[in-house]
């Protein structure tokens, strides 16, 4: 029997990296500085593994091939950590739906507008757009009970009162998160910030493993989507961009809040991640902070 052939890694000399942190740069606007540039080494040299490529060159030959884009879209995959999770940073979902929700509703309603359009940019496996759509439904509820509406609930009552009409639109670079959020099922581990009753409204279980219910999942529309490109879907009311920007150097952090600006409604709001902050990239935002947690409300002009 022959005995396999392991090849050895490929060392990557500093032009090499850079040559590779210009690439991805110019692809997706993502920023290896010096701290995290052995994460940039770690995760290139995997893909050379995968590709049984020869060396550096070969492998850049490759990702810059019209054949090589399957290759470049996977090591884009590969340099994005996606860490998420149901109800994240609660003190911003708790802004979001009891204030600012609860604003825009209202301002909605005096107009005569029954549109609500939520953008999740950067939605990894889906967690972020289902928390969501259930404190948007939810949110919607209390304002109908509040509010007299022009036409009767039928029965059984959907998740959306009408005449609203809700759409929300979650994108991500990689293919591969966004089939498991299309796919929409959890395990126990996965599942452990949803309180019982958000199961029970909104889940289905099948042994171990929790699915969304088809009524919550009609509500997004999710699909591939660079920050890098000037195609942003537009008319939105709110935009979750939340620990994105931290892959991106400042000069590409500006471009993209000011294309946020430019693919907002009147009065839209940005969330950012918590540790983020859009001090010093942009004036065209105000700050609301309101018991621990932060969002931007898009400046009209004249104001």
């Amino acid at each position: 029997m022959s005995t396999p052939i392991i090849l050895a890694p490929i060392s990557l000399t500093d032009p090499e990296l850079k040559l590779l942190q210009t690439l991805v740069y110019q692809e997706c606007g993502m920023f290896f500085d010096e701290r995290r540039i052995h994460f940039l080494r770690d995760r290139v040299q995997r893909r050379l593994k995968v590709c049984q490529s020869d060396s550096f060159y070969s492998y850049y030959r490759l990702l810059t091939s019209r054949e090589g884009k399957s290759e470049l879209t996977a090591l884009l995959e590969n340099l994005t950590v996606n860490e998420t999770s149901f109800f994240r940073a609660k003190p911003q979902l708790e802004l979001f739906q009891k204030t600012i929700l609860e604003q825009i509703l209202n301002r909605k309603q005096a107009k005569r507008d029954w549109s609500l359009r939520v953008w999740s940019a950067g939605c990894s496996t889906g967690q972020e757009p289902y928390t969501i759509a259930m404190l948007v439904v939810d949110a919607l509820s209390y304002h109908y009970l509040r509010n007299s509406f022009p036409v009767d609930m039928p029965l059984p009552k959907p998740l959306v009162p009408s005449p609203w009409k809700v759409e929300i639109l979650a994108s991500d670079i990689s293919y591969s998160v966004l089939r498991a959020a299309q796919e929409g099922v959890y395990n126990e581990t996965q599942m452990s910030a949803v309180d019982y009753s958000y199961r029970l409204r909104y889940f289905d279980k099948f042994t171990d493993k929790y699915s969304v219910k088809p009524a919550l999942k009609s509500l997004i529309q999710f699909d591939f989507h660079n920050l890098k490109t000037d195609f942003l879907p537009r008319r939105n009311d709110i935009i979750f961009c939340r620990n994105v920007m931290i892959y991106f150097d400042e000069p590409e952090q500006k471009r993209l809040i000011e294309k946020f600006h430019h693919c907002m409604n009147p009065e839209g709001y940005l969330f950012v991640g918590h540790a983020e902050s859009l001090f010093g990239l942009s004036t065209k935002y105000r700050m609301l902070h309101l018991n621990n947690a932060t969002a931007y409300q898009r400046i009209e002009a004249g104001e």
